[in-house]
């Protein structure tokens, strides 16, 4: 590749940051990282009726918390509207745009009549320039909008990276508005403008802007730019094959976060949602970043898939350093008003643990009981703590008196327990755990224990026997 690779992300901040658009950043990201390029982020915020400063601050959130760091920008285009207002002004002086006086009224009867004849709705062209055509006078009290001279004939087509050949005639565009009637200029314009000014060699991005793209390509050719290649990402669809909704992955990648999943985690989950690398399933951001290109984007709708999310994080925190979901587990904890410091260490207890969550939540909920004033529920404890239970505990509590306090000669206790008190293991080990935590199920007990500590386990033992 000849020209260096400059992608971006040009997010709407109309919103949070969702799956689709976390995606179409990780693949943007991705390119230019695998190619030595630049990634360029852009905050498209012209929609002044709908961007929020929160929801700038949720798109930047986002892209921090997945670590795709940006090489330029946030550029915002509401900062950029002299030079929009600039190329408009050169466009109308060139021939390649107009002003235009049609009223909405006169839309709406144009419109009106092209559906009653069975004609695609669309300007008519009534006020651009042609050679011999005279134009009416500019009616007064109507502030023009300015329109894109769209080619009247001929094919606008381009190789889409993901789709492939694609075109469509200019008889099926109209003249785009490019400027509303109080000078401010619009999308599809601004969009042209910033890419050829940034120098941007790759536009990846969803398949909802494929018919953006001709329009797009026209202005381009109008404004003597180099007109990019495009890859355009298919939809994603939820778990039950229907358009993707909050109740099944639309939601802020910071509710993955606030969900309990790691970053690393939703990395490899969304490189593997359209795009392949023979049957990999597992591999880290810089294996991604080696592997990726265009060519393996499948065309066809991805579909999200909850279970193998879980199944990916659950695998990661099984690699995750302790130390490091300790602080998370902690923070955690805190936000659930609970003392991480009036209980065991964190570190041996995640060790313990974290093979049997899928999500930080989990584990959370988990190890909770470890740091809370425990009650068990009257029902749990009618189960399994009987009289012969309660015997062998007191009878166990005698000897976690004085043995070392280590794996091997806690569970040298147990055993000697059991065989003083006639019971098996599970009629000791079942009931010990339930005055612990108040769950029937934990890892091995002697570790539980070990983790756990004398003195918090002595005095647990001694509210229930």
């Amino acid at each position: 590749m000849n020209q260096v690779v400059r992608t971006r992300f040009a997010p709407s901040p109309t919103g949070y940051l969702h799956i689709g658009g976390a995606r179409t950043a990780l693949f943007s990201w991705a390119y230019a990282r695998r190619h030595g390029g630049q990634f360029v982020l852009r905050i498209e915020d012209t929609d002044v009726a709908r961007s929020t400063p929160e929801a700038v601050e949720a798109i930047l959130d986002g892209m921090k918390w997945l670590d795709l760091e940006h090489d330029e920008g946030p550029f915002y285009q509401m900062q950029r509207m002299e030079r929009y207002k600039a190329a408009i002004a050169r466009m109308i002086a060139e021939g390649h745009a107009y002003h235009c006086y049609t009223t909405q009224d006169e839309l709406d009867v144009l419109r009106e009549s092209q559906r009653a004849a069975n004609q695609k709705p669309r300007y008519d062209g009534r006020w651009r320039p042609a050679p011999g055509k005279v134009l009416p006078a500019p009616p007064a009290g109507v502030p023009p909008v300015v329109r894109f001279c769209n080619p009247l004939d001929g094919v606008v087509a381009w190789d889409d990276q993901v789709k492939g050949r694609i075109a469509i005639a200019n008889e099926e565009l109209d003249d785009l508005i490019i400027a509303r009637a109080d000078g401010t200029p619009t999308y599809n314009f601004c969009v042209c403008v910033d890419d050829w000014d940034m120098g941007i060699t790759h536009v990846i991005r969803g398949d909802d802007h494929v018919n953006n793209t001709p329009r797009q390509i026209n202005i381009l050719r109008a404004l003597g730019a180099t007109v990019p290649q495009y890859a355009h990402l298919s939809m994603i669809l939820g778990d039950d094959g229907q358009k993707l909704s909050k109740r099944h992955g639309a939601v802020s990648v910071m509710q993955y976060d606030e969900d309990g999943y790691l970053a690393e985690a939703v990395i490899n989950y969304l490189a593997r949602l359209g795009w392949s690398h023979g049957d990999e399933e597992v591999f880290s951001r810089e294996q991604f970043v080696q592997w990726f290109d265009l060519d393996h984007i499948t065309p066809s709708a991805a579909q999200f898939n909850t279970e193998k999310l879980r199944w990916l994080n659950a695998h990661y925190m099984k690699l995750a350093d302790n130390a490091r979901l300790g602080s998370d587990i902690a923070s955690r904890l805190a936000r659930r008003g609970v003392d991480p410091e009036s209980g065991p260490a964190l570190e041996p207890l995640i060790a313990l643990y974290k093979e049997r969550a899928a999500t930080l939540v989990e584990l959370t909920d988990a190890l909770e009981a470890f740091y809370i004033d425990l009650h068990i529920a009257p029902q749990m404890l009618a189960q399994h703590l009987n009289d012969s239970a309660r015997g062998a505990l007191r009878a166990l509590a005698g000897r976690l008196e004085t043995c070392d306090w280590n794996k091997t000669a806690l569970a040298q206790a147990i055993k000697e327990t059991c065989a003083e008190c006639g019971l098996k293991m599970p009629q000791v080990a079942i009931p010990l755990r339930v005055a612990l935590i108040g769950q029937p199920q934990t890892p091995s007990i002697d570790a539980v224990l070990e983790a756990f500590g004398r003195e918090r386990v002595l005095a647990r033992l001694a509210r229930v026997v």
